[in-house]
């Protein structure tokens, strides 16, 4: 045997046996670690053949338990806010603003499940994903058939979220990526208290 190939086979007998990625883990302690999160992300919406429909950026705030802030930037202005108990969603172009009661959201949007506690589980079925990028991946498929999305993917780093992937019914996959990420940070509470502006039209369910 020549020396390199020596060399390369001792190397291998010395890296840590069993050692696999754990995005489950990463997951659990996300929820169990952070009660708080601010940062900026990076979304881009395809179709089913790949093809970009959407480009945006716009910073994330929550803070457990279920208060949450979604600025999405031009040219798609949108905000996304959680009061704990209701959800608003503002569209600036349309003047307009839907209200959904939380528990009718929960499910529906990466704000709601980032914002939720560890009954995540309790609706999806969790599973690591291996990926070629030095993060730990955990799909999450809902229980739920109905639920509007097959599939929710989550990259973690040292257990601190850095992209989710969103694949709805209908092929559509949507990206995030988040920088800038700020851990347990304290937030205002009227953070997250929305009033519609005067002159839009409120939609509720």
């Amino acid at each position: 045997m020549s020396k390199i190939k020596v060399m390369m086979l001792a190397g291998m007998l010395m890296l840590p046996l069993g050692v696999k990625a754990d995005g489950i883990a990463s997951l659990r302690n996300f929820y169990n670690q952070t009660h708080a999160m601010r940062a900026n992300f990076y979304q881009v919406v395809t179709d089913k053949q790949g093809r970009k429909v959407q480009e945006v950026n716009g910073e994330m705030q929550l803070k457990r338990p279920n208060k949450f802030r979604w600025d999405y930037n031009k040219p798609y202005e949108q905000q996304i806010i959680s009061d704990g108990k209701q959800v608003w969603l503002y569209d600036t172009e349309l003047a307009q603003v839907t209200v959904r009661e939380l528990g009718k959201a929960l499910g529906s949007s990466p704000a709601a499940l980032l914002a939720g506690d560890d009954s995540l589980e309790k609706g999806f079925k969790l599973s690591n994903i291996d990926r070629k990028d030095n993060l730990d991946w955990v799909s999450a498929e809902p229980k739920d058939k109905d639920s509007g999305f097959e599939k929710i993917l989550l990259g973690f780093k040292d257990d601190t979220l850095q992209e989710m992937e969103l694949v709805d019914s209908f092929g559509h996959k949507t990206q995030i990526v988040f920088n800038d990420l700020e851990h347990n940070p304290v937030i205002n509470g009227k953070t997250f208290l929305f009033k519609p502006p005067k002159g839009v039209d409120v939609v509720g369910e």
